[in-house]
């Protein structure tokens, strides 16, 4: 079971209008056929992951200015060509974020990438940790009643994939969840902007990768965004897109900077599922003690968020939100999921 994966970076100016979709869905399938033709002769290309942002990102300051211009219901026209070149390939694809309206949660609207495969849409994941503040997106974990899992893994013919977004990444917890649910393909699909990329010092991109791939033992896929400061400002995208094996070696890495780039690495699923099985010493997976975990943590402790005080450090996460909006200024604020 070896076969090999392209990691695609995009830098496409920044879309205003959801009718502008489109075209980026045109330059992303012809990234897919480049991938596959050119790397055929080596190894055959199995999975390509796309970046955060690369369909629309959270440009307007309103949840109402995004669901006017930018928001799309998953699954759409767009993912539909996705399995088309699914199916034309026999690959898979994890899209590009979506910003996303579901009518059963009118009230919200969702950062939103996909896993399509030959057998079909397989996933959908809605970033549970958006960036606040300047996210405006809803968290489906805030959402009242919401019920779907919130870390899905497909069990694919290629292993089991399980993908988070960007700041999801920031948190131990999210990912050691994916790999809880099964996953032993982790992909990351993000919008890591300067200065927390690929280089020292503040090379938080490389370093998280690496230690989330070494801490669950699992294989990383991560696209990054690498868009100019002139197409998506007001940051500028380092890329850096990379591939890491399940002890945190770097395989493949784009070469941090704009523009877009790809980068395919071959992966031995076999190697995995036996290191995971056989493998005595360094095996995070067989010597977590679950249970010492499990006592349940509230907010953060006294006066140590901003300038809010909490005599009791047991504010929850909507009150520890609640105290970030009341900081910023009226145009930046938003609504409480």
């Amino acid at each position: 079971m070896r076969y090999a994966v392209a990691a695609c970076q995009t830098d496409f100016p920044c879309p205003t209008d959801r009718r502008e979709i489109s075209s980026r869905v045109d330059r992303m399938l012809a990234m897919i056929d480049g991938a596959v033709v050119g790397y055929r002769p080596l190894f055959p290309v199995r999975l390509v992951v796309f970046p955060e942002f690369a369909h629309a990102a959270p440009i307007y300051p309103t949840i109402a200015g995004l669901r006017e211009n930018l928001a799309v219901p998953v699954p759409n026209e767009h993912t539909e060509r996705y399995l088309a070149k699914a199916r034309e390939h026999g690959l898979y694809i994890q899209t590009g974020t979506f910003v996303e309206y579901d009518s059963a949660w009118p009230g919200a609207l969702f950062n939103t990438t996909c896993l399509v495969g030959p057998e079909g849409l397989l996933y959908k994941y809605r970033k549970v940790n958006p960036w606040i503040p300047w996210e405006v997106h809803a968290s489906p974990h805030d959402v009242p009643g919401y019920e779907d899992e919130l870390f899905p893994v497909a069990r694919t013919t290629i292993g089991n994939l399980g993908c988070a977004i960007c700041y999801d990444w920031i948190f131990p917890e999210a990912i050691r969840q994916l790999t809880v649910n099964g996953a032993e393909i982790l992909i990351r699909v993000s919008a890591y902007m300067d200065p927390w990329g690929a280089t020292p010092p503040m090379d938080w991109w490389t370093v998280v990768n690496r230690c989330r791939a070494l801490e669950n033992m699992a294989y990383v896929v991560g696209a990054n965004q690498g868009a100019s400061l002139q197409h998506y400002g007001p940051f500028s995208w380092p890329g850096g897109s990379m591939v890491v094996d399940y002890d945190g070696r770097i395989l493949a890495q784009a070469d941090p900077g704009p523009g877009e780039k790809i980068v395919v690495a071959e992966i031995d699923l076999d190697a995995l599922r036996s290191a995971r099985r056989q493998r005595l010493g360094h095996n995070p997976l067989a010597h977590l003690r679950r249970e010492a975990y499990g006592r349940a943590t509230k907010g953060y402790p006294a006066a140590s968020f901003l300038s809010a005080s909490d005599p009791r450090g047991d504010r929850t996460v909507a009150e520890n939100e609640a105290a970030i909006r009341r900081l910023l200024p009226d145009d930046r604020r938003r609504p409480a999921p």
